[in-house]
């Protein structure tokens, strides 16, 4: 079995996922696909297009200049059979677009994904488990605060309550 092309599924991240992210899939993998730990040709092949994998993501300008070819092909004439929509519609292949926003606009405006060109605040009129999602995701990461307000307004989230126990000889201070 040959491996992926696609350097982002090869590593099994995200096409907005951090360095740190990229590093730590990597080496992930090659602890299972190293020629020392797994023998044979399949083995050598993978960690062949691992390592090209890595380097062309932690290369910013070879990775931006990847993307930029990624997109072109996604958004063709749709031969490669990628969902219409572009990049966003690829990267999140079972969200089907939410449509228009319904108005009454608060908060940033998302530019991807499902809910692309809704506020952050008609998104939790709708959807709260979507800011669920975008609050553990590293998309969402610019959010994060608005996202953790909105939360706590609908409920999902509850002010910390510190209990205090009683002290004593092995108990926390």
């Amino acid at each position: 079995m040959a491996p992926p092309t696609d350097p982002y599924k090869l590593l099994q991240v995200d096409p907005e996922a951090d360095p740190e992210i990229i590093v730590v899939a990597y080496r992930k993998l090659a602890r299972r696909y190293h020629p020392d730990v797994a023998p044979g040709a399949e083995a050598a092949a993978m960690m062949v297009a691992l390592n090209r994998a890595r380097d062309l993501l932690l290369d910013p300008a070879r990775r931006t200049e990847h993307d930029r070819l990624r997109g072109a092909t996604a958004s063709g004439s749709g031969a490669t059979g990628s969902p219409p929509g572009g990049d966003a519609g690829r990267r999140h292949a079972d969200a089907v677009p939410a449509g228009p926003p319904p108005g009454n606009a608060s908060g940033s405006r998302l530019d991807f994904g499902r809910y692309a060109g809704w506020s952050l605040g008609e998104i939790a009129r709708v959807d709260v488990a979507y800011l669920e999602w975008l609050d553990r995701m590293s998309i969402g990461r610019r959010y994060r605060d608005e996202v953790d307000v909105l939360l706590r307004r609908a409920g999902r989230r509850g002010e910390a309550k510190r209990v205090e126990e009683p002290r004593g000889l092995f108990r926390r201070r």
